[in-house]
C-alpha cells in the first residue's frame, strides 16, 4: 500500500474541503441566502448546530471541519464501493476505475441518459433531481456550470439512496442533518486536483483490495489517521505550551492508527484463544500466524475458562474502535469460526454483525468509518449482504444532557425515578469516553425499555432521539463481552483538562497517570471471568513506580497470557516505546509468554521477528529455531520478588534472587535533588562568572555563610560518563539558597520551599552522582567537590570508607542489567536505584580498582578547559606524554599513545570490576562482562570519542582536536586567562587587569595583549592580529627552531592555513567549545562569519571601554585597506583589481558598521555584571558581535527578564 501518496491525498483533501465547505456555508448563512426561505427547519438546525459548538468563529470552524470530513468520508466511502462494483454504477470513478481524465461514470452515464433507475432514482425526491439534471443538460435550466451542477445533484441523489443502506456514513431522506450536508456540499467537486479526482489516483483499486475477496479495508484506517494529522500535530504543539486536552482536542491527540501485525496478534490471543479452548480440535489456529500456542504443561482444564458453546458466544468488543481496524479483523477470525461449525456462507455475515462484533468510539468521523468498514467487509463475503439491512453495532459514545423539565418528562414517560445526575451520566461523554460506567439503575432501565421499544409511551419529539441514544449508550457499556481488545488512547495527566484529570483520578485512582491505565482498569470489568482482554500501550506500565499498583494488581489478580515489547523505536506513529498484551480476567498459575523484539531495531523489523519468535515457540521443527532465545515463559509471580514488581520477564533466577537476598542501596540514602524553577536566573557554566565569586570544595552548609561566595557546584546529570566528571555547573547559593527559597515561596503563594529544595541537609557532602535521564546505560561518578545536587543529577551518601566499593557496584554490568530490567524507560531515578540490592563482600580489591578509575578519569576530565581544574594544554604535559623538544606532530603522536595506553588499561579494570561484582551476586553466567573499548567513557579514547569511525579517521579526528584545543589554550594565553609559566586560570574574574597578571607572573616567557582586543582580518594588516600572536606563542610553547615545521603540520591538521581558520572557523569552534556560551567575544561587521573587520575580547577583562577600544582598531583597520585599494588602484592586473572592489565594499560595510552600530554601542559605555551570564550579556550587545543562533533565538524571552543586573532592553 502506497501510504505516502494516501498522506497527501487525505491531507490535501482535508485542506481543500475546509475552503470550500467554509464557503459554501458564508453562502448559506448571508442575509439572502436561498436557503433562509427554501429550508428554514434545516437553516434552523445549522443555527443551532454553530451555537451549540461554541457559536462565532469557533462554532463556525466547529461546523466547518465536521462537514468537510462527512464530505471526505462519503467521497472515499463511494471510492471504496466503486472499485469493488457495489455501486451499480461508479459514483466518483470513471468506468475504468482508473483513468483521471475520465468523468465520473455515474456523471457519464446521465449525460448518455442512463440512470439506475430500479435503484437510486426510483426514489420520489431522486426523480425530482433526475428531471433537474435532465434539463441542465438540454438547456431549459441554465446554470453557470451545468456538468459541475449536474453531478452535484447525481451525488446527493446517491447520498439519499444509499442512506438506507449505510445510515452511520449518509443521513436517512428528509432529515434536517441531510439536508444541511447537501447545502454545504462542496464546490467544483469535477476540477482538475479536486478531492474527487484525487481520489481516484490515490485509491488505487489494487490498494482498495479489488483483487483480494475480503477487500482491504484497513485503507480506511490509513486515511482516517492521516487526515485529522494536521490537527494532531496541532494539539500535541498546545501541549508543548502547556494547553490541555478537552473535547476537541481529545480524538486527534489519541488518535494512533494499529499494526496489521498487532492486530492479528491481539485478536488471535483473545477471540481464537478462546475459541480454541473451548473447542481444542479445531485446527483453525495453524492459520492463526501470530497465535502463541500453550505449553503442554500449562494446557487449561474446563474448569477455567470461559465456555463458549456456539460462534455466536463469541463476543467481542472494542471500546475505543477508532476506525474499527480490531474489529474488521475479528470479523474474518470469525467467519473462519463458523465456516468450520457448518454456518452457511450467505448467512455469516449478518451473524456476525449481528452478535459478535461491538465497537465504541467518541470521535463521530471515526465511528462512521467503523461502521462503513464492517459493513463492507460483510458484503465482500456476501453479495445480498445490503438487502438484510443489518447494521453494525457501533455506538457513538455521545455527549447527551437533559434539562430538569425533560427529566421530570422522563421520568414519567418510563415510570422510574432516576435523578437528573443519572439521565445526565453522558453530559461530558465527549471527554470521557468509554471509562463511563453507567449507574446500574440506568442501566437496567435502558434493558427494559429497549427491549420494548416499539410499545414505549411516545417521547417528545425532541426527547425521543436522545433517550435512545442514551439508552443504547447505557446498555453498550454496562454488558459484559467475551472478549475486549482495544488500543486505547494515551494521554499523560499533565495533558488531561481539568475535568477529564479529575475525573479519572475520582474513578481510576491507581491508573490516573496516563488514560491507557485508566483504560485498563476499565476495560477489566467489561469481561467476565476468564475473559480475555488485548491491548496496545506504552510499556512504561511495566516498568515504572507510577503503574506499581497497577502491576501489583495484574500480578495477583489477573494473568497475563501474553505480551510483546517492542524495540524502543519499533512503531513509528507513537511518540513512547509499545508493548502489546493480553490479559485473562481472573487469576491462574499458568506460565505467561513473553516476546522481546528489544534487539531488532526500526518498525520495520518488529512484525516479521515477532512472527519467527512465534513460530520457533511453536514449532520444535521451525527454521527459525535460533530465535527462541526471545521467547520466554515465566510465573508472574516471580515479578513479586523485586521492589516495585517490574516485568522483567527476560531476568534470570539468579539475578532475580539477588533482589530478596540482599539488602538494597536504600541504606546509601539515594535521593533526588532540587528544582530552582528557573535555571535561567540561577544556574551558569562555571566559566560564565567570575571565579574569585565561586567556591568549590566546602564540605558542611555551616561554612557558606563564613565564605559568602555566590556560587557553588551543582551536579546535574549530563552524558554518559563513568567514574568522575561533569562538572560543568555552578548555582547561585548565596546565603544558603536565600534567593532562591524566597522565590519558591513566592511562586507557590507561601508555604515552605521545601516543596522544591528537596533533601537540603545533604548538599555538599561528598557522594556517588549520576544521570537520572540518559539516552542509554546508566554511568555514576565520584563527587568530592562540594556539591549541591538537582533532580537531573541524583545522589547517594554512602561512608568514606564505602563509597569507592559503592561505586564501584553501580559502574558494574551486574547494576546495569538490574537498572534495565526494573526501569529500561532511560530514566534511572532515585527510586530506581534505591532498589537495587547491594551486595556485601571482600572490597579491597575492587576498591583499589575504583580508585585508580576514578583517578585516570579525573585526569581525562581536567585535560580540557571545561573543567575548572584545567592546568595547561595537553600537548605541554609531561605526565600525558609530552617530551621535551618535540616538534608539535611529535607531541600529538606521545599524547595519543599514552591515552591508548591509559584508555587499555581502564578497560582491562572495568572488565575486572564486573568480574568481581558478578562473582559477588553469584550471576557470572548471567551477565556480560567483557566492555567494549567504545563504551569505556574517556574523552581522550578515541574509541569513545569517535565510536563509528574507522581506526585512521580516529587518529585523523584526534590529531584535529587536540590541534583546535591548542589553539584555544593559545587564545587564552593572549588574553592573560593562562599562562605558559604557571598552570591553571591566571586571569579569570570580573575587573582582573595586567597587574594582576603580573602580580602572579612578573616575568613571563610570553606577555598577554594589552587591551584585551586582537583583531582577526583576512587582510594581513595589523602587527599584532592573532595570527601574528598565534606565531609567538608557539615559538615560546615550543621553540623557535620547530615553528615553520609546526606552522606547516598544524595547517595540514586543519586542511587550511591558519589565517583562514582563525577568520573563519576559530570561533564556531570556541562556541561549541564553551557550551554556546562563549568567554571570548568576536565584534563583527556582519552577523555572519563573512564579517570583513572581526576582533576577538576577553569577556573577564571587558570593560566599559572595550567597545571603544574595539572602534578605534575598525577605523584603524578601514584607513588601512583604504590605503591598500588606493595602491592598487593603477594597477592592470585583474586580480588586483578584484582586491580593489573588495576592499572598497569592505570600507563600505564596516563604516556601515560603525555608524549604525559601534559607534552608538561605544558612546554608551555598557557596563556588564559577570552574574548576569552570558546569554543576558550577549545578547546587550546587539549587532555589534557575531550571531550565534541558540543565542539569538532566546532574544524574546531573555528581553522579558527583570532579574539581571543590566536587563537586556527591546532595542539592544
Amino acid at each position: 500500500m502506497n501510504t505516502s501518496k494516501l498522506q497527501k491525498f487525505a491531507t490535501d483533501a482535508r485542506r481543500q474541503l475546509v475552503n470550500a465547505v467554509g464557503a459554501r456555508l458564508d453562502a448559506v448563512l448571508a442575509s439572502d441566502s436561498a436557503a433562509r426561505v427554501d429550508q428554514p427547519a434545516a437553516f434552523e438546525y445549522l443555527e443551532n448546530e454553530i451555537r451549540h459548538a461554541g457559536g462565532g468563529e469557533q462554532g463556525r470552524r466547529h461546523v466547518v471541519e465536521r462537514y468537510a470530513y462527512r464530505w471526505f468520508n462519503r467521497i472515499v466511502a463511494f471510492r471504496y464501493m466503486d472499485v469493488h462494483g457495489f455501486t451499480r454504477t461508479p459514483v466518483v470513478s470513471p468506468a475504468d476505475m482508473t483513468s483521471t481524465n475520465a468523468l465520473p461514470e455515474v456523471l457519464a452515464a446521465a449525460k448518455r441518459g442512463e440512470y439506475d433507475e430500479s435503484t437510486v432514482f426510483e426514489q420520489r425526491v431522486n426523480q425530482r433531481a433526475k428531471d433537474e439534471i435532465e434539463g441542465l443538460f438540454n438547456g431549459s435550466i441554465q446554470a453557470d456550470d451545468p456538468q459541475g451542477r449536474a453531478y452535484g445533484l447525481l451525488l446527493q441523489s446517491e447520498c439519499r439512496y444509499w442512506s438506507g443502506i449505510l445510515p452511520s456514513m449518509f443521513d436517512r431522506i428528509g432529515g434536517n442533518q441531510g439536508k444541511v450536508d447537501e447545502m454545504l456540499m462542496p464546490a467544483d467537486l469535477l476540477a482538475d486536483g479536486s478531492v474527487v479526482h484525487n481520489a481516484v489516483e490515490a485509491m488505487t483499486p489494487e490498494d482498495c483490495g479489488a483483487d483480494d475477496p475480503s477487500g482491504n479495508v484497513e485503507i480506511i484506517g490509513w486515511l482516517y489517521q492521516y487526515y485529522i494529522s494536521e490537527r494532531k500535530t496541532e494539539v500535541m504543539d498546545g501541549f508543548k505550551k502547556n494547553h490541555k486536552a478537552g473535547a476537541d482536542e481529545i480524538p486527534a491527540a489519541t488518535q494512533l492508527f494499529t499494526p496489521d501485525w498487532i492486530v492479528r496478534y491481539l485478536v488471535q490471543n483473545t477471540v481464537g484463544r478462546l475459541w480454541m479452548q473451548s473447542h481444542p480440535d479445531s485446527q483453525l489456529y495453524r492459520n492463526w500466524e501470530y497465535y502463541i500456542q500453550p505449553s503442554d504443561e500449562d494446557s487449561a482444564g474446563n474448569e477455567d475458562i470461559l465456555e463458549i458453546r456456539t460462534p455466536e458466544d463469541l463476543t467481542v468488543c472494542d471500546p475505543a474502535c477508532g476506525s474499527g481496524h480490531m474489529l474488521t479483523y475479528a470479523f474474518d477470525l470469525l467467519y473462519e469460526i463458523y465456516e468450520e461449525e457448518g454456518y452457511a456462507p450467505g448467512d455469516i455475515p449478518g451473524l456476525i454483525l449481528e452478535h459478535n462484533l461491538y465497537g465504541m468510539e467518541i470521535d463521530e468521523r471515526a465511528a462512521d468509518l467503523a461502521s462503513f468498514a464492517l459493513t463492507m467487509k460483510a458484503r465482500s463475503r456476501s453479495r445480498r449482504f445490503f438487502r438484510k439491512r443489518v447494521e453494525p453495532h457501533i455506538q457513538r459514545i455521545a455527549p447527551i444532557r437533559f434539562t430538569d423539565d425533560e427529566v421530570t418528562e422522563l421520568n414519567r414517560s418510563c415510570e422510574a425515578d432516576l435523578d437528573a445526575a443519572v439521565w445526565n451520566t453522558f453530559e461530558k461523554a465527549d471527554v470521557y469516553g468509554s471509562l463511563i460506567q453507567p449507574p446500574t439503575e440506568l442501566a437496567r432501565l435502558a434493558d427494559s425499555m429497549l427491549e420494548n421499544w416499539s410499545e414505549v409511551t411516545p417521547f417528545d419529539l425532541l426527547l425521543e432521539d436522545r433517550v435512545k441514544d442514551v439508552f443504547d449508550q447505557a446498555v453498550c457499556l454496562s454488558r459484559r463481552y467475551a472478549a475486549v481488545v482495544a488500543n486505547p488512547p494515551y494521554m499523560g495527566a499533565k495533558n488531561m483538562s481539568d475535568e477529564l484529570k479529575k475525573f479519572v483520578q475520582d474513578h481510576y485512582k491507581d491508573g490516573k497517570a496516563d488514560l491507557f491505565a485508566a483504560f485498563i482498569y476499565r476495560l477489566l470489568d467489561m469481561v467476565p471471568e476468564h475473559g480475555q482482554l488485548g491491548f496496545m500501550t506504552p510499556y512504561v506500565w511495566m516498568f515504572i513506580s507510577s503503574y506499581e499498583q497497577m502491576r501489583h494488581h495484574i500480578i495477583q489478580k489477573e494473568h497475563v497470557s501474553s505480551l510483546i515489547q517492542l524495540e524502543y523505536s519499533g512503531f513509528e506513529g507513537a511518540t513512547v516505546p509499545i508493548c502489546t498484551f493480553t490479559l485473562e480476567k481472573g487469576f491462574n498459575g499458568r506460565k505467561s509468554s513473553f516476546v522481546r523484539l528489544s534487539d531488532f531495531v526500526g518498525a520495520k523489523q518488529q512484525g516479521p521477528r515477532a512472527l519467527e519468535i512465534i513460530d520457533a515457540h511453536n514449532n520444535e521443527q521451525s527454521a527459525y529455531s535460533d530465535m527462541r532465545k526471545h521467547f520466554f515463559e515465566v510465573d508472574q509471580r516471580e515479578f513479586a520478588q523485586i521492589p516495585g514488581s517490574p516485568i522483567v520477564y527476560w531476568a534470570n533466577e539468579s539475578i532475580i534472587h539477588a533482589f530478596s537476598e540482599f539488602n538494597s542501596m536504600a541504606v546509601f540514602s539515594p535521593c533526588k535533588g532540587l528544582v530552582t524553577t528557573d535555571n535561567n536566573r540561577y544556574l551558569r557554566f562555571w566559566f560564565e562568572v567570575s571565579n574569585e565569586n565561586i567556591k568549590t570544595g566546602i564540605k558542611t552548609q555551616d561554612e557558606i555563610l563564613e565564605i559568602r561566595k555566590r556560587w557553588f557546584p551543582l551536579n546535574k546529570g549530563g552524558d554518559y560518563r563513568k567514574w568522575y566528571g561533569n562538572n560543568e555547573y555552578i548555582i547561585n547559593w548565596f546565603n544558603n539558597g536565600a534567593e532562591i527559597k524566597k522565590a519558591i515561596i513566592e511562586k507557590y503563594h507561601g508555604g515552605s520551599y521545601t516543596k522544591e529544595i528537596r533533601n537540603e541537609a545533604r548538599y555538599f557532602e561528598d557522594s556517588i552522582t549520576w544521570s537520572a535521564l540518559t539516552c542509554g546505560s546508566p554511568s555514576f561518578r565520584d563527587s568530592t567537590h562540594g556539591a549541591i545536587f538537582d533532580s537531573a543529577g541524583s545522589s547517594m551518601f554512602p561512608s568514606a570508607k564505602d563509597r569507592t566499593v559503592v561505586l564501584g557496584i553501580l559502574n558494574s554490568s551486574t547494576i546495569n542489567s538490574m537498572l534495565q530490567m526494573i526501569n529500561p524507560t532511560l530514566n534511572y531515578g532515585a527510586g530506581s536505584v534505591s532498589d537495587l540490592p547491594v551486595c556485601s563482600f571482600d572490597a579491597e580489591n575492587n576498591s583499589q580498582i575504583t580508585q585508580d578509575c576514578i583517578a585516570v578519569s579525573k585526569t581525562d576530565w581536567d585535560s580540557f578547559e571545561a573543567s575548572w581544574d584545567f592546568q595547561k594544554s595537553a600537548l605541554l604535559d609531561d605526565d600525558q606524554g609530552a617530551q621535551p623538544g618535540d616538534s608539535l606532530g611529535e607531541a600529538v603522536s606521545h599524547l595519543r599513545g599514552y591515552w591508548t595506553r591509559v584508555s587499555e588499561e581502564q578497560r582491562q579494570r572495568e572488565i575486572r570490576n564486573n568480574e568481581l561484582v558478578a562473582d559477588a551476586y553469584g550471576v557470572r553466567d548471567d551477565v556480560p562482562c567483557d566492555v567494549p573499548l567504545e563504551r569505556v567513557s574517556l574523552k581522550r579514547n578515541v574509541a569513545f570519542a569517535y565510536p563509528k569511525d574507522t581506526p585512521d579517521m580516529r587518529d585523523e579526528k584526534f590529531a584535529q582536536d587536540v590541534i583546535k584545543e591548542l589553539i584555544s589554550y593559545a587564545v587564552g594565553c593572549m588574553f592573560g586567562r593562562y599562562s605558559l609559566d604557571k598552570p591553571g586560570l591566571i586571569l579569570a574574574s570580573q575587573g582582573e587587569t595586567l597587574d594582576d597578571y603580573h602580580a602572579q607572573i612578573p616575568n613571563p616567557s610570553f606577555e598577554p595583549d594589552e587591551d584585551n582586543v586582537i583583531p582577526m582580518v583576512e587582510t594581513d594588516c595589523f602587527e599584532d592580529d592573532i595570527v601574528i600572536w598565534f606565531r609567538r606563542f608557539l615559538a615560546v610553547a615550543f621553540g623557535e627552531d620547530h615553528l615553520k615545521e609546526n606552522l606547516a603540520y598544524i595547517e595540514r591538521v586543519l586542511g587550511k592555513d591558519l589565517r583562514s581558520y582563525f577568520v573563519n572557523d576559530f570561533y564556531d569552534d570556541h562556541v561549541k567549545m564553551y557550551s554556546n556560551r562563549p568567554i571570548y567575544w568576536q565584534y563583527s561587521s556582519q552577523p555572519s562569519k563573512k564579517g570583513s573587520f572581526k576582533a576577538l575580547i576577553y569577556l573577564h577583562r571587558y570593560t566599559p571601554t572595550t567597545t571603544n577600544v574595539v572602534l578605534n582598531y575598525l577605523r584603524d583597520y578601514v584607513g588601512r585597506i583604504s590605503d591598500i585599494a588606493d595602491g592598487l588602484e593603477q594597477s592592470d592586473r585583474t586580480k588586483d583589481q578584484k582586491m580593489v572592489a573588495k576592499l572598497r565594499k569592505a570600507v563600505v560595510e564596516c563604516k556601515d558598521y560603525e555608524d549604525q552600530t559601534l559607534y552608538p554601542l561605544a558612546t554608551r559605555n555598557l557596563e556588564m555584571d559577570l552574574d548576569d551570564g552570558v546569554l543576558v550579556n550577549y545578547l546587550r550587545m546587539g549587532k555589534a558581535l557575531r550571531t550565534i543562533t541558540s543565542i539569538e533565538k532566546k532574544r524574546k524571552d531573555v528581553s522579558t527578564w527583570t532579574w539581571p543586573t543590566h536587563p537586556l532592553k527591546e532595542n539592544c
